[in-house]
């Protein structure tokens, strides 16, 4: 027999779903079954696996050990645990803000936010390596709950990145962000000199074989509504420091607006202007574009920035200079 006391991380969802992260190579059939003949029971009683689980909630699973480490993918889950608590990071995580619930860094550009394919390393594990350090998240938290970011950047775009290191923080982060009470503004280096404040719209298709957008300007099959807002930072010589509000986010959106109205972001190699970048490249080795999330309002009025950083500052000095 096993018995487990269902913690914060784990509250608020349903039994079935906390018991298919517990037991993750089990068929549903299979817990179904055991359900219904009570070899998993909550609180010492039958369940059918809907109930919304509460903090200290007991449950007990009658199971032969043998059963249960077979099902319960226990190799596979302490072999991801200490790949996550052995790793190495290349460099340290840089935390903006962080609270109980939350944490938010400061991404670089080239590293992925999340995993693409399995032996990818992503933002995401360098935060659940840190909260492993810690001993925030044990191993047997770990099988049935992991932090996650909440928003995505490209891997090229640098920036605020937020996840949420609680089931709460998890779930409230993803609400706000669908909800758009999380504003997010961005800053860009972009070419053309823009003077004034505006506001844009579209409709955005994407090519999911290609991971390519482009901007409409009416409705059509399969294309989103998209709307930004920019305004100028800073301004010379042809070329502009924007800051960018996101008001809709979709995939590419900054990028492939701001170029479809003339003003690609500099070292785009995606929608950007291709002679500019690739002396840009040959010049200063600039192979990101020149995109970052800057700052995040909340709705509660907390506010968090992260500086652009020194490559932005060498591209603009760079830029200026020209002529």
């Amino acid at each position: 027999m096993r018995e487990f006391y269902i913690n914060g991380n784990e509250a608020g969802q349903r039994f079935d779903k906390y018991l298919k992260k517990l037991l993750s190579a089990a068929p549903n059939g299979f817990l179904y079954k055991m359900l219904r003949k009570k070899n998993i029971v909550l609180n010492g009683k039958r369940a059918d696996g809907t109930e919304k689980l509460c903090a200290g909630d007991q449950v007990k699973l009658f199971l032969s050990d043998e059963t249960f480490e077979t099902f319960s993918g226990a190799g596979a889950a302490q072999s991801g645990f200490a790949g996550l608590r052995d790793l190495k990071p290349a460099f340290p995580l840089t935390v903006i803000y962080e609270d109980a619930d939350v944490i938010v860094i400061d991404k670089p550009a080239g590293m992925l936010s999340q995993k693409a394919a399995p032996s990818d390393l992503s933002a995401n594990e360098y935060i659940l390596h840190t909260l492993i350090a810690r001993g925030e998240l044990t191993e047997q938290m770990f099988r049935t709950f992991r932090p996650s970011v909440c928003n995505r950047l490209d891997r090229n775009t640098s920036g605020l990145l937020i996840a949420g290191k609680t089931l709460r923080g998890l779930q409230e982060t993803a609400a706000a962000l669908k909800d758009r009470s999380i504003q997010k503004y961005y800053r860009c280096l972009v070419k053309g000199e823009v003077k004034e404040c505006s506001r844009i719209d579209g409709w955005l298709f994407k090519d999911a074989r290609t991971n390519r957008v482009t901007v409409l300007p009416e409705a059509a099959e399969h294309a989103v509504r998209i709307e930004t807002e920019y305004g100028p930072v800073r301004t010379g010589n042809g070329y502009s420091e924007l800051e960018v509000h996101l008001i809709t986010g979709r995939s590419h959106q900054i990028r492939a607006h701001l170029a479809s109205i003339g003003h690609p972001i500099l070292g785009d190699f995606k929608y950007g202007d291709p002679v500019l970048n690739r002396k840009l490249k040959q010049a200063l080795q600039v192979d990101s574009q020149m995109l970052h999330a800057y700052r995040m309002v909340f709705s509660d009025g907390r506010e968090f920035t992260a500086p652009c950083g020194e490559e932005f500052e060498r591209v603009w000095r760079y830029l200026v200079a020209l002529m």
